[in-house]
């Protein structure tokens, strides 16, 4: 790809939120079933090994468009279930910019109380967790080879490096609702340096705060159709608020269909999820999206490929549908 072009797909996105970019994590329309990656006190939550590979494809039809991949498993340990250990990896690519994020999570969990659901009683538990490990930053070498992009823009004193980062979140569940709180990145870096004092372009990783709930209904008496909204907000210095909404349908056990909206002051989509329970371990989803925001008329939409491993299932001592 030609460094101009990449170079014309970012400076409409960053010239839509300003001279200072705060690098945000990648988004997802099935943000609810990778919810480690932002939140570490999810690991474990699951009461089994889970494993999550996500692609997502965005803006289809923009050269130079967003691409990310993501992978992650979790889980609790087998002698101490109130301890869960996780890993994720997500590789996200923005036009010449890249990001490698690679991240280790620990969770400590503590019942704090009990529900009764269909005449049955339910723990609530609290988890508290860390997130620790290496954000890379770099630009293709391509864009970087070009003397007049890189003399004309201040991108010579760009970082190509690995960052340390920690972060913290709080999830409070049961198996029928969940409230999450997140920190995912503390640290603010700084991936280019200021010339004279003077910085044309900030290339930064910002702090960021997540909030994110979900319920599960019954809406049929014999269990076999579930209803499931939630949410997510997002908070980033030096960006606008993002909101995050989905309803899923699950029906017998096997199939989820639903649709998925997300808005903030300068961009938005909406989109439909569909996700299939191929076996008792394996599950596959597909979703769309479409942009509702000023590069609507350059794009064909985004698409994301959802697979989901959950090995020895019959070890979950209740459903989990989040």
């Amino acid at each position: 790809m030609k460094p101009i072009i990449k170079f014309n797909l970012v400076i409409l996105i960053v010239l839509s939120f300003g001279s200072a970019f705060a690098q945000q994590l990648p988004q997802f329309t099935q943000y609810m079933y990778n919810t480690v990656s932002i939140n570490p006190a999810y690991a474990g939550s699951k009461e089994t090994l889970y494993f999550v590979g996500l692609h997502r494809s965005q803006w289809v039809g923009l050269e130079g468009g967003p691409t990310t991949q993501t992978v992650s498993i979790h889980t609790p340990m087998r002698k101490n279930d109130q301890v869960g250990l996780g890993f994720s990896f997500m590789n996200d690519e923005l036009g010449y910019e890249n990001f490698v994020y690679l991240y280790a999570d620990f969770s400590y969990t503590i019942q704090v109380g009990e529900f009764k659901h269909d005449s049955q009683v339910h723990p609530i538990k609290l988890a508290f967790g860390i997130k620790g490990g290496f954000t890379h930053y770099s630009l293709d070498q391509e864009l970087l080879n070009d003397p007049s992009i890189v003399e004309d823009l201040y991108f010579n004193d760009v970082s190509d490096r690995w960052s340390p980062n920690i972060g913290l979140g709080a999830y409070l569940h049961t198996n029928r609702w969940y409230v999450g709180l997140s920190a995912p990145r503390i640290l603010n870096t700084d991936w280019n340096n200021s010339r004279n004092g003077q910085v044309e372009y900030v290339a930064a990783e910002r702090i960021s705060f997540y909030m994110t709930g979900g319920y599960v209904f019954d809406i049929a008496k014999n269990g076999e159709t579930k209803f499931k909204p939630a949410f997510m907000v997002k908070a980033t210095d030096g960006a606008p608020m993002s909101y995050d909404l989905s309803a899923n349908f699950l029906f017998n056990e096997k199939f989820w269909l639903g649709a998925a909206y997300r808005f903030n002051e300068s961009a938005g989509a909406f989109g439909g999820i569909a996700d299939w329970q191929v076996t008792k371990e394996i599950r596959v989803g597909y979703a769309y999206e479409h942009p509702i925001s000023d590069i609507r008329p350059y794009s064909d939409g985004t698409h994301e490929i959802l697979l989901i491993w959950e090995p020895k299932k019959n070890r979950i001592k209740s459903p989990r549908y989040f």
